[in-house]
């Protein structure tokens, strides 16, 4: 599949991007030559909408809709109440870190099929599964923009990684520096990626402009690791996971970086939040019997509620956005 009717898929699902990618394209291409100068102007992530499916991965072997022998993370997707598990990959090494796209219909991911970490793009139930990157580092952690053109993701080579931007096969580097930057997701105005970086000594959440331009801003600042950013769907405040408390938790904060406060208090680690698309709900990895478990907890009442059985790693949620 070529570049351009790849772009013509995210974000829809079943490749009806045609007429916006004709007018956007040209614009984008120049916006491209514009950042690697550093000239560029400014141009996300949970974004708003029902509540869908639930996608992660998980190494289960065994359980209703599980069809895995060999052990290694599938992508699949569970109902928001945890029934109605779906097998969406089926390979013999690694798919992983799922992300939808605004409108539901399309899920970017990392996969291990090819001899190491690509970005893939497939369709929200499964079908139409297509690399779109190719190189020798390691491609992970995908998130594609609200307009459904671009997919910002880290590229890891050497144990430093950087945060690039892919949009119709072309890429540019929006961080090239020495500091490990990583986990980027775009705001749900596409204006902005949160990310975390360790270029202050530890590992920080910043916000940067979505072409790159610009002074990044620390929003953690602090002297241990923040990571893991999400943005709630209205963009006006970010989830992360931090090690300040007695293990690693999951808090939520402004996004300007105030009002920071811990959701879980557990003694053991929750990781990975995940935004519910009407805003109310965090879905999170928790650790349990020494495994590792969907969470999820209800902002409103604060009632913490297990969606997998902890059998397995069941890892890195994200949440389906349906229209209204």
């Amino acid at each position: 599949m070529t570049s351009q009717t790849t772009t013509q898929r995210i974000g829809t699902g079943a490749g009806k991007r045609t007429r916006l990618l004709a007018l956007a394209l040209g614009a984008v291409l120049a916006t491209l030559v514009a950042m690697v100068a550093g000239t560029a102007r400014e141009a996300g992530a949970a974004y708003p909408g029902g509540n869908g499916r639930i996608a992660f991965q998980s190494d289960a072997t065994t359980g209703m809709g599980v069809n895995n022998p060999t052990g290694d993370y599938e992508i699949f997707t569970m109902r928001p109440d945890g029934t109605g598990v779906k097998q969406l990959t089926f390979n013999t090494t690694d798919d992983a870190t799922p992300s939808f796209s605004a409108d539901g219909g399309t899920i970017v991911f990392t996969s291990q099929r090819d001899g190491n970490r690509e970005i893939y793009l497939m369709n929200a139930d499964g079908s139409g599964q297509e690399r779109i990157t190719n190189n020798a580092a390691d491609d992970e952690f995908p998130s594609i923009s609200p307009d459904g053109i671009r997919i910002t993701f880290e590229r890891n080579q050497g144990g430093n990684g950087e945060i690039i931007v892919w949009v119709a096969g072309f890429e540019v580097n929006l961080t090239n520096n020495a500091a490990n930057d990583e986990f980027p997701v775009y705001s749900p105005d596409g204006s902005k990626i949160a990310f975390a970086s360790s270029r202050d000594g530890d590992e920080e959440i910043y916000v940067m402009n979505a072409d790159g331009t610009g002074n990044p801003t620390n929003l953690t600042n602090n002297t241990v690791s923040d990571f893991l950013p999400d943005w709630s769907p209205g963009g006006g405040r970010i989830a992360f996971t931090s090690a300040r408390g007695s293990s690693a938790d999951t808090f939520v904060m402004n996004a300007d970086g105030s009002g920071r406060k811990n959701l879980t208090r557990s003694a053991a680690p929750d990781l990975a939040p995940a935004w519910s698309p009407d805003g109310r709900k965090i879905a999170f990895q928790k650790y349990v019997r020494q495994n590792l478990a969907i969470g999820v907890i209800d902002l409103r009442t604060k009632e913490q509620k297990l969606l997998t059985d902890s059998k397995a790693y069941d890892v890195a949620p994200d949440w389906r956005p349906l229209a209204n």
